[in-house]
């Protein structure tokens, strides 16, 4: 109990913790892509408010330069001598000897110009800074032409110049629309994370001069880093909210009715350990969620019902199975106590020797077989074989057995006792059941068999040679087939030593797996393996032929045989089997 205890704890701490990480991962989730979306808005809003600005005051200090200075003059002198220079010499820039190399472009009254009036603007705004500049693409550059900046170490000096991007360069040079913004935001060594926008001010190809101006977007990220902050703290406010809530429905909605259906449960099975016949572990629980919980509640509830209903149906069907069971045992009690066993008692009869078996398929069978002697000179033998199986075959097998006998017993032939047993089956048979009989005597003093075959198999018969062989006698009609049939008798002789062999049509049709029968043939055959055994012996050679031939196939229909050897009255038993 303590163990199960245990177990119930487990699994309640184990839903408590699924359903805690489920409310917490979706609410996670959902705070992700929150932020994911606030921060993007918050962030192209900025930017944008950046990009605006930083492109009007690019076009409004173009505008004004272009009214009133000439900045070509000073941008295509700066781009002349930056362009005679080799190789070496610009990777001085920065340098006072590289510097003393655009001395002369200072020197232009216009260059002085272009700085008061960028400087005005530089100082009556909150920018980073202005300047102006020429892109050269030939070198991927952007070369510096004035810049009012005047803190050291981030000044640049006319011919001062830095690498630019490729597509930033064909940003600002190849876009054919006049009203789009020109601008890029990335990363430089001097102002960090920027926007730069810029305006070309002059409209010669040969020396593009812009106004750039250069925003820089520390405050961006501080606000963005600000806005992260925040939300992330709204958003565990609104998780630890929300956790609770969800928790505390899912406990009651969820967790709670799957523990009580999960004790009703246990319940039901100690219970019924315990012999208690209660069905309302499950109905008494009245879970009501409106949800797939409550359906469940209320299926096991139903199967409670059927359980229980099933348990009262299988009780009696097992005591019927039982008491079907000792009825069929006692069935084939009686079967196999009124068929003959006594072969002992003639084995002391000098002039045959006998022996027959049955082997039902399923616990008792509708074949049947008889041997008797009515009087010193005769031994009557029948082999018979019922229409249907189980208990009514059984039935009728033993009416029909049981009539010809008593028949037999009146001093009548074979034909005329299968006329009256056929009219008696006739008469009262509502199941219309009928029966394939062999009814024969033999007169021992002469070997004479007189035979009656009411449609059953044909005999095997050992002739002079020591070989069985088919006798193909002419059939009659089945018994209780038809009322006031006629039955056709016969007559052959057994010679002495010699075996006559009849059977059901259960041997030749015995079945292997591929659905072949054993056959008439194969069961000559296993006859002829030893001619001269005695009867039992042939019985068991037919037998273990037609079981090795069947295989692991199961048995299908009743197995019945009988053999007897004829010696006549003035010879001895095994004479003619040592002859052979």
């Amino acid at each position: 109990m303590k163990e199960t205890n245990a177990a119930e704890t487990k699994i309640q701490r184990s839903l408590q913790a699924k359903v805690y990480r489920a409310v917490l991962m979706g609410s996670l989730l959902i705070g992700l892509v929150a932020l994911a979306a606030g921060l993007t808005t918050y962030t192209y809003s900025v930017a944008d408010q950046y990009i605006d600005k930083a492109y009007g005051l690019a076009c409004t200090a173009g505008s004004m330069i272009n009214r009133t200075i000439d900045a070509g003059s000073v941008g295509r002198n700066v781009l002349e001598i930056y362009r005679g220079l080799d190789v070496e010499e610009k990777q001085k820039t920065g340098t006072e000897e590289y510097r003393a190399l655009f001395r002369s472009a200072t020197d232009n009254p216009e260059y002085w110009k272009l700085i008061d009036t960028i400087d005005q603007f530089l100082s009556n705004s909150t920018v980073s800074n202005l300047y102006a500049a020429v892109i050269d693409p030939d070198t991927q550059a952007l070369v510096y032409v004035c810049e009012p900046n005047t803190r050291e170490g981030t000044k640049y000096y006319p011919g001062d110049w830095e690498p630019m991007e490729d597509r930033v360069i064909n940003k600002f040079l190849n876009c054919s629309d006049p009203m789009k913004r020109l601008y890029d935001i990335g990363f430089s060594e001097r102002n960090g994370f920027r926007c730069i926008s810029g305006l070309m001010i002059s409209d010669e190809p040969d020396f593009p001069l812009f106004v750039f101006c250069e925003v820089t977007l520390g405050k961006l990220l501080s606000g963005m880093r600000q806005f992260v902050f925040a939300f992330t703290l709204a958003l565990a406010a609104a998780i630890f909210v929300l956790e609770r809530m969800m928790s505390r429905r899912m406990m009651r909605t969820v967790v709670s009715p799957i523990n009580r259906i999960a004790e009703a449960a246990q319940t039901y099975v100690r219970d019924r350990k315990d012999g208690s016949t209660r069905t309302d572990h499950f109905s008494a629980l009245n879970i009501q969620t409106g949800d797939e919980i409550e359906n469940l509640g209320n299926v096991m509830s139903n199967m409670e019902e059927d359980l229980s209903e099933y348990e009262h149906e299988l009780t009696v069907s097992i005591a019927n199975t039982e008491r079907y069971a000792t009825q069929m045992q006692l069935a084939e009690k009686i079967q196999d106590g009124i068929l003959p066993k006594n072969f002992d008692d003639y084995k002391d009869c000098p002039a045959f020797d006998i022996y027959a078996s049955m082997d039902p398929a399923m616990e008792i069978g509708g074949d049947f077989y008889d041997f008797y002697m009515p009087d010193d000179d005769h031994l009557v033998m029948t082999i018979a074989d019922v229409s249907g199986k189980g208990i009514p075959a059984a039935l009728f097998m033993m009416a029909s057995k049981i009539r010809i006998e008593d028949h037999m017993r009146m001093d009548l032939s074979p034909a005329e006792v299968l006329e009256t047993v056929n009219n008696d089956v006739c008469e009262n048979n509502d199941g219309q059941m009928f029966v394939t009989v062999w009814l024969a005597v033999l007169e021992i003093s002469t070997g004479i068999v007189r035979a009656v075959n009411a449609g059953h198999e044909y005999p095997a018969l050992q002739g002079t040679d020591g070989t069985f062989r088919l006798y193909k006698d002419r059939h009659s009609f089945v018994v209780g087939g038809m009322q006031d049939a006629k039955y056709r008798e016969y007559e052959f002789t057994l010679e002495p030593g010699a075996a006559l062999f009849v059977y059901t049509d259960g041997v030749p049709e015995a079945t292997d797996a591929d659905k072949q029968m054993f056959g008439a043939d194969r069961m000559l055959e296993a006859l002829n393996a030893e001619p001269y055994a005695s009867p039992e012996k042939l019985l068991k050679n037919v037998h273990d032929a037609a079981d090795a031939f069947a295989g692991e196939e199961p048995q299908f229909d009743d197995l019945t045989m009988l053999c007897v050897r004829y010696y006549g009255p003035g010879h001895k038993k095994g004479s003619m089997q040592d002859a052979g």
